[in-house]
């Protein structure tokens, strides 16, 4: 129950604060177009809703301290629920589907307070407004006459949302990953860290595994099982712990900070902030991560969320899934 009351209370107030006036479209819309899309399974997420539980601990470096008091960065151990998901709202999207994959991680800080990182494989996003990503989930949505999208809205949508493009260009350049274990993940959004000199630092993040990052070979994609990622995962916890570095990088104030479809430059300063430690995973279903909502914007001190639109438009959608699913919808 405290986990709910934090999420439904993030939602509202998100709700309540935040206008995007550029965005006509609602929650509501957005999750009704994704069921549209991929329908309904009663009871499970509307997006993401392939996955697998996970539980391990986080240990962070304290040299992240001159940029933000979050407790993440007090060197001690801090333990970690978290989810890998394949994007998509159908059980029957295969696992070598050109898609992101997801890592979500709960963070449990001292004095019952809590932190999320929601993150992709991917260094991009695939819209810069909410409503951009509307337009593209109605674009890619079955016709009931042939059971495929229309390839003229399809076509019509490439042309008109140029914000799309960096998204398809990384998958089409990457073929999916050989296991949850050998995939970095980003944050996607830009986020602000903020030290105790009230001073903010604009800040990007992605999870490194340390055993690298390794894809399926064309001839692979032709022959891997639709279902593989979870299996393998939980097989490969049970040999040992398996290990991710998180790589910060410091941005500057004229970086792009509300459009995560938009790449920073390269040459931007990048700072190993701690190493997340993986030691278990298991089946989502009956699992500590089925019932929490990854809410992005659930933060603790020191961390807060930038004026991205895609950021803030992600809380009330998710509370808008969570709440069906709650109610066996």
């Amino acid at each position: 129950m405290f986990r709910i009351k934090i999420y439904l209370c993030a939602a509202s107030l998100l709700l309540a604060g935040s206008s995007f006036a550029e965005d006509q479209v609602s929650a509501d819309q957005v999750v009704g177009a994704i069921e549209k899309q991929f329908g309904v399974t009663p009871g499970q997420r509307r997006n993401h809703i392939n996955g697998v539980c996970m539980a391990g601990s986080f240990a962070g470096d304290k040299s992240i301290q001159a940029y933000t008091t979050s407790p993440l960065f007090s060197g001690k151990t801090i333990p970690v629920i978290g989810r890998f998901s394949l994007a998509g709202g159908s059980l029957k999207i295969p696992d070598t589907a050109r898609n992101p994959r997801g890592m979500a991680l709960e963070f449990e800080l001292p004095q019952r307070k809590v932190q999320h990182f929601t993150m992709l494989n991917v260094p991009v996003f695939g819209a810069a407004t909410p409503q951009s990503f509307y337009d593209g989930v109605v674009a890619n949505t079955p016709d009931p006459a042939t059971g495929k999208p229309d390839p003229e809205k399809q076509a019509a949508f490439k042309a008109s949302h140029p914000d799309a493009q960096a998204l398809v260009e990384y998958l089409a350049k990457n073929n999916p990953v050989t296991s949850y274990a050998n995939s970095d993940f980003y944050s996607i959004h830009t986020f602000k860290f903020i030290n105790k000199a009230d001073k903010t630092t604009l800040v990007k993040w992605r999870f490194v595994p340390q055993d690298g990052v390794k894809r399926l070979s064309d001839e692979q994609l032709k022959t891997a099982p639709a279902r593989f990622l979870d299996d393998e995962i939980m097989a490969r916890t049970k040999t040992g712990p398996v290990r991710w570095d998180m790589i910060l990088t410091i941005g500057e104030p004229t970086d792009e900070q509300s459009n995560p479809t938009v790449y920073w430059p390269t040459d931007r300063k990048q700072i190993k902030a701690g190493v997340l430690t993986l030691n278990s995973a298991s089946p989502q279903q009956g699992g500590a991560c089925e019932k929490i909502n990854f809410d992005p914007l659930v933060m603790a001190q020191g961390i807060a969320p930038t004026n991205d639109p895609v950021l803030l438009f992600r809380s009330p959608a998710y509370a808008d899934s969570y709440a069906k699913r709650l109610t066996g919808r």
